[in-house]
């Protein structure tokens, strides 16, 4: 009998998919990857399971980050299989293959990549064999299209399958969506880096479509707040006395109006009308109501405020990195926890925050769980609101909650039917947050009695306004789900009483002065924010249509892209500020200065967006789309072969540390900082002057300086440990760096200090002078001092022509570098604290542990984190367990030199580094 095979994206979605067709197919038997019934074998993907690559002909395996190997524009695209998923493709192609399966059914996710996956899984059945690659697989394809996963819903969807002549050009804007993508990442990304290494060395340069215009929000919001111009201006407070009591108001001007199309930054930008310009002018208002009296006129009107929609994806990242200071990528992870492991939630990777409109039935059954369960912790407190709401009647089929239009791949993210049960801490923030925001929504809006009061003091010949706000909770509706049942807001809630008529005085009136402020660094939260609503930084109004519900990235991808940029060193963390290094500036500046810019700006996803939905529509050709895609691709490889490396324009610096081989003025270009003479920084034609001839480069070894840190080396003479420096063939080390002068001609340069000077010191026997040094504690074994000396921590007794004591530790171990401030630590409590940047030498990942002091063992050695419990998750449990163990193994022998495991601290394990590793995915990354 012939059968049909369904393919889901999920296993949850195929166990539901199963469920619904019980009733009508019968019994479905399971199997390890399939469930079977008469007429259907059920089984599904794991998200992506093959990725595309050129064929090995077009894509060369050495000498490819040089240009001579550029543009690689493949004329189709093979498929290798995703290692972590290969088991679940294999089962998936030999079910394809069977020969009782005659027809295909894509049960995949309601949308472009759901597509995707599965045009691609097929595909990679097809080609797996030499019969079916050349007469194809010769089987029946049809769509099933929900948007609803109810019993119902997913009947209706068997009920009306799509054809595959209907869904073909949805395939086609998936596939040129993904080819486009390869395209321009391993391009771009190869050619930046080709052009930034033409010096020596490996500058890994990633861009790609999104990854970059994501970097140049966070780069342009640094440029305003560094270009900020502060201004001081001045605010009036008054303190007014009525018979019922005093309240407070803020001097401002009625007739001021905002100025239309100032400049961002300008004096006419930062006009407000509370604020005063001129120090002596507000004083002159302060002293003309000092004591005099006014009258008060108030306006009282309701105010109602619905609760906020129900959570989607970035909402959620948002809201979690703005309460717990939770990262977008540990967001993504507790949720997917929640709905994998502990099935509490649904599929959060969902950019809707509506539900379908058969779901009325699910949420009273989800209101009813959360109501009737003893649910553990601070959520048994919302069973009474989830009680009210199903006994108030709250639970209706509203638009706003209830709207299939608005539902996409997925809907919004709620509980589940399956109350929760031993979750970590970290899980049950996030879950409480979802459970009260799903019961919140069906409330009734809050309501506010909202008040605004303007007394008016007449005085030396004006007439001087303040203004009072007030903002009352009268009926807390929704807010009583976040405990607020009387909660108050504003700037003064408890605005005392004021009789028509009455007169009031003035008690007291101070002046403050203030400073304009630069706009705020990006946090998660925030440039989340920016990449969900990037096409508003759009001006064609086409282009900002077609990414008003796309955005930047996926919801699920934006996690992603934001570590990526923080793992390729273009952001660093800052408590929780996003904070652009200087190689995010180096990028910009080139991309800006090939005449390239287009990959830095929104509008090139805005465009993609647009021309796939016209293909999607049936209205442009694959091929066209192609077409363009690899004119744009040539392009930017060319600019790159063509430009002048030393001619890139830009907004460069001038060091405020002197020239140290003649104290002349050094400047930045591109590439290098060089010197420029003594006296003017310009020559007479405005070109640079020649200076004494010292120069040295930007980016040693791969990683780009920042302007703080170029400045203390030229000031000190010595740098470090630093990370991020990379090898020739792109293997990652950590090392110090000094200035030293030649010998012959006393000119200073750069070089790497691999700690040779100090070891050979260290093996002369001879006495070395600590004096100048303060000590970092006492030694654990003898007690005597700990210095620095060279790239290690050593005690004074360990040296000298009777060394006496042993210890030593490396300030650098396993890439990680140890702070005098941890080796303090170290020595004073007996241990660091958690460091998260060790690095395993043999399977590059990172891995946190603190460094202790082990008296038994006379040495310092790791100490982890406990292994987390097992209801808090065996991935993680796993990952910490293989982390400590791999760490123990590889850094018993370094920790005991106090040199060793650090990547490359020595010449040798440089060379040995070099000939080890390649950077095989950072152009797929940038993709």
């Amino acid at each position: 009998m012939s059968k049909a095979l369904v393919i889901a994206e999920k296993p949850s979605v195929a166990q539901d998919i199963v469920r619904a067709l019980t009733p009508i197919d019968g019994k479905f038997d399971k199997h390890d990857e399939y469930f079977e019934s008469e007429h259907y074998v059920v089984s599904s993907a794991v998200g992506h399971l093959v990725e595309i690559k050129a064929p090995d002909e077009f894509d060369v395996k050495r000498g490819k980050w040089s240009f001579a190997n550029l543009p690689v524009i493949p004329p189709h695209f093979d498929l290798n299989p995703i290692d972590k998923s290969k088991g679940r493709l294999n089962a998936l192609v030999k079910l394809i293959k069977r020969k009782d399966v005659t027809s295909l059914i894509n049960a995949c996710d309601a949308g472009r990549e759901g597509e995707l996956i599965f045009r691609l899984i097929v595909q990679y059945a097809a080609d797996s064999t030499a019969t079916t690659r050349a007469k194809g697989l010769g089987k029946d394809v049809s769509r099933l299209w929900l948007q609803s996963m109810t019993p119902a819903a997913i009947r209706d969807g068997f009920a009306q399958l799509r054809t595959d002549e209907q869904m073909l050009p949805l395939a086609s804007a998936a596939r040129c969506r993904s080819e486009a993508d390869w395209l321009v990442g391993i391009n771009g990304t190869r050619a930046m880096t080709a052009f930034n290494s033409r010096d020596g060395g490996f500058f890994l340069t990633t861009v790609g479509r999104v990854q970059t215009p994501t970097l140049s929000i966070v780069v342009e919001r640094e440029e305003k707040i560094r270009k900020h111009v502060f201004r001081d201006y001045w605010e009036i407070r008054g303190t007014f006395g009525a018979q019922a009591g005093s309240y407070d108001g803020k001097w401002f001007n009625p007739d001021f109006k905002k100025a239309k199309g100032a400049a961002e930054g300008s004096l006419e930008a930062e006009q407000k009308a509370d604020r005063v310009w001129s120090a002596a002018e507000a004083q002159a208002i302060a002293d003309a109501v000092r004591g005099q009296s006014g009258t008060v006129t108030e306006e009282s009107k309701p105010s109602t405020q619905a609760s906020q929609l129900l959570y989607d994806l970035t909402t959620l990242q948002r809201e979690a990195n703005s309460r717990f200071g939770f990262s977008a990528k540990t967001t993504l992870g507790l949720a997917q926890a929640l709905y994998e492991k502990h099935k509490v939630l649904t599929y959060p990777r969902t950019d809707s925050r509506a539900l379908p409109e058969d779901y009325l039935s699910v949420v009273q059954q989800t209101m009813g769980m959360i109501a009737d369960e003893d649910l553990p912790g601070p959520l048994k407190d919302l069973a009474q609101h989830a009680r009210k709401a199903l006994n108030d009647g709250y639970i209706k089929p509203t638009k706003r909650v209830f709207d299939n239009a608005k539902v996409s791949d997925h809907f919004a993210i709620i509980p589940t039917l399956q109350a929760p049960r031993s979750l970590t801490e970290a899980e049950a923030k996030l879950y409480d947050m979802v459970v009260k925001r799903f019961i919140a929504v069906f409330y009734p809006s809050a309501e506010f009695m909202v008040t605004t009061r303007i007394t008016q003091i007449p005085a030396g010949g004006a007439t001087h306004h303040f203004q009072t706000n007030g903002k009352v909770l009268v009926k807390p509706g929704w807010m009583a789900v976040y405990g607020k049942e009387a909660a108050e807001e504003g700037d003064d809630a408890h605005l005392v009483a004021v009789q028509p008529g009455e007169s009031v005085g003035n008690e007291d009136v101070s002046v403050t002065a203030l400073k304009t402020k630069p706009p705020a660094r990006y946090t998660e939260a925030t440039l989340l924010s920016a990449m969900e609503g990037a096409g508003k930084l759009i001006d064609d109004e086409e282009l900002k249509a077609a990414m008003q519900e796309k955005g930047l990235g996926t919801p699920a991808t934006r996690a992603q892209v934001i570590e990526g940029l923080l793992t390729e060193k273009y952001m660093l963390r800052e408590g929780r500020e996003l904070i652009p290094t200087a190689k995010a500036f180096q990028l910009t500046t080139l991309l800006r200065g090939l005449g390239v810019e287009d990959l830095t700006k929104p509008e090139l996803t805005g465009n993609w967006e647009h021309q796939l939905s016209e293909m999607e529509k049936g209205r442009l050709s694959r091929e066209a789309f192609m077409d363009e895609i690899a004119a744009m691709t040539q392009r930017i490889v060319q600019k790159a072969k063509e430009y002048d490396r030393d001619t890139i324009p830009g907004d460069y610096a001038t060091l405020s540390t002197p020239c140290p081989n003649c104290g002349g003025v050094v400047k930045e270009n591109y590439r290098r900082f060089t010197c420029v003479g003594k006296g003017a920084a310009t020559g007479a034609d405005g070109e640079a002057p020649a200076g004494c001839g010292f120069s040295m480069t930007k980016i040693p070894a791969g990683r780009s300086f920042e302007l703080h840190e170029v400045e203390q080396l030229l000031r000190t003479h010595k740098l470090g440990p630093l990370e991020g420096f990379r090898s020739k063939a792109g293997w990652p080390f950590t090392a110090e760096l000094k200035m030293v002068q030649d010998a012959e001609s006393n000119n200073w340069k750069m070089e790497f200090d691999f700690g040779e000077d100090a070891k050979k010191e260290e093996e002369s026997g001879e006495a070395i002078d600590f004096s100048a040094q303060t000590t970092l504690g006492a030694c654990p074994k003898c007690n005597s001092s700990v210095f620095e000396h060279g790239t290690n921590y050593i005690c004074e007794k360990s040296v000298g022509p009777k060394p006496s004591c042993d210890f030593k530790t490396g300030k650098v171990i396993l890439q990680q570098p140890i702070t005098p401030e941890q080796l303090a630590k170290l020595l004073e409590n007996g241990k660091t604290d958690l460091l998260d940047g060790f690095v395993s030498n043999k399977t590059r990942r990172k891995f946190k542990a603190f460094l202790s002091w082990d008296a038994k063992a006379g040495k310092v050695g790791f100490e982890f984190e406990p292994r987390a419990p097992k209801a808090a998750g065996k991935t993680a449990g796993r990952f910490a367990s293989k982390g400590a163990a791999q760490g123990a193994e590889e850094a018993d022998a370094a920790l005991a030199e106090g040199t060793a495991a650090t990547g490359a601290v020595r010449k040798t394990a440089a060379r040995k580094a070099a000939k080890k590793a390649t950077p095989k995915a950072a152009a797929k990354k940038a993709a």
